[in-house]
């Protein structure tokens, strides 16, 4: 198998059906690529209580020092309705210089170029003068229990470490190169649920209506601003998802209403300190006797959902010049350094290693008709190409 092509590369992890948390003969397609270019490949499947398990990838080539690590995940999202799709969500066609898939730039593309570019720097110029290492998982497009974070424990009990990351996810956001992505917000959810008192809506003073209550709550959540940015990151931002009642009534005061948030938190706050401005905000809401004249505070319970994803921002000098280099050197753009977005599995490799985050153009992602142009193939190819060079030369000076 030659895997100098990232096209085929491609093509070949996007007939296999991947959505979360089906391996679909992704990793095994990754493993058949890697081998015969001296990684040392290794499967570990994670398990927990109720989710279900996930297989993973760990494969390293080299043994001695620096030691650059490329993470990502053969994961994908649902295709949705595959007769809404041109072609086929698992058929890797080609069509006007694109090619189709789920998974096309998130982010079996990313996988496929790197693969690519390893082979060619194998090819042109033998291997690095250090380790590289892929981490896959397939996980990260669902719970992200039994994936990444895992595969990072694994690896560190076997005695793994790592000098850098990248991470292989879409951060273009309309050209190839114009952005990396150097840290992420933070980002905590829950979910409040007002008690209320059930009644006949002609009789309210018979009941204690919970919907006043969690639009008040909501509110308060909402406004005033957290912040108003920093130096580094836009400003915090929470968004009431939803607000439910489940009351099929027009006459009837409900018993309970509840809203669920998630809060995306700049390097202003931490996870324990936006958590308690939360508190503090519904307790004065709940509190506030304007809404509820002659009775006693509102009656709410709040739970927080899953664990919260830290601030972070990576400030290796080597690790991001040697990939601003790159991609300038490639496509004579200078790319943005930004944190903008949601969360990736960065999150959990920054507590193991400086990283950064550079892949495709992300303007297809999780849509029906998932694509990705054959030119952007090539040039992310040759970026990281370049960039790996880069990298083990500025890491040995």
């Amino acid at each position: 198998m030659t895997v100098t092509d990232p096209t085929a590369n491609l093509a070949t992890l996007i007939r296999c059906p991947s959505v979360t948390p089906a391996e679909g003969g992704a990793l095994s397609a990754l493993a058949a690529m890697l081998a015969p270019l001296g990684f040392a490949v290794e499967r570990m499947t994670a398990r927990d209580s109720d989710t279900p398990d996930v297989e993973n990838l760990y494969a390293r080539l080299g043994a001695e020092g620096p030691h650059l690590m490329f993470a990502g995940h053969t994961d994908v999202v649902p295709t949705g309705n595959e007769a809404a799709w041109t072609h086929g969500p698992f058929s890797a066609a080609v069509a006007d210089g694109e090619m189709y898939g789920r998974g096309a730039v998130d982010m079996k593309g990313g996988i496929a170029c790197f693969v690519a570019a390893v082979a060619r720097h194998i090819e042109r110029r033998g291997p690095p003068k250090g380790s590289l290492s892929f981490l896959i998982t397939g996980d990260e497009e669902g719970p992200a229990i039994n994936g990444t974070i895992k595969l990072l424990e694994w690896a560190a009990a076997r005695g793994e470490r790592w000098d850098a990351c990248l991470v292989g996810e879409p951060t273009n956001p309309d050209t190839l190169g114009d952005m990396i992505k150097i840290g992420r917000r933070g980002s905590l959810s829950g979910t409040i649920t007002v008690h209320g008192v059930q009644g006949h809506a002609a009789y309210p003073h018979l009941a204690d209506n919970p919907v006043r209550g969690v639009v008040a709550l909501a509110a308060a959540l909402m406004h005033p601003p957290f912040d108003t940015g920093t130096a580094d990151f836009q400003p915090s931002n929470l968004e009431v998802t939803t607000i439910d009642v489940g009351n099929p009534a027009t006459n009837v005061v409900p018993a309970e209403a509840s809203a669920r948030f998630n809060i995306r938190f700049n390097d202003s706050w931490t996870a324990d300190s936006v958590t308690a401005e939360i508190l503090r905000r519904l307790d004065a809401a709940a509190s506030d006797e304007t809404l509820r004249p002659g009775r006693p505070p509102l009656r709410y319970d709040i739970e927080w959902i899953g664990r919260p994803s830290h601030v972070f921002l990576t400030h290796d000098e080597r690790l991001i010049a040697s990939l601003s280099s790159a991609v300038s050197a490639v496509t004579g753009r200078t790319p943005a350094l930004s944190t903008t977005g949601g969360t990736s599995d960065a999150r959990f490799i920054k507590d193991h290693c400086p990283v950064v985050e550079f892949g495709l153009v992300g303007k297809t992602m999780h849509m029906v008709d998932e694509r990705v142009a054959i030119a952007d193939l090539e040039t992310l190819t040759a970026i990281y190409e370049t960039f790996i060079e880069r990298w083990f030369g500025d890491a040995r000076d």
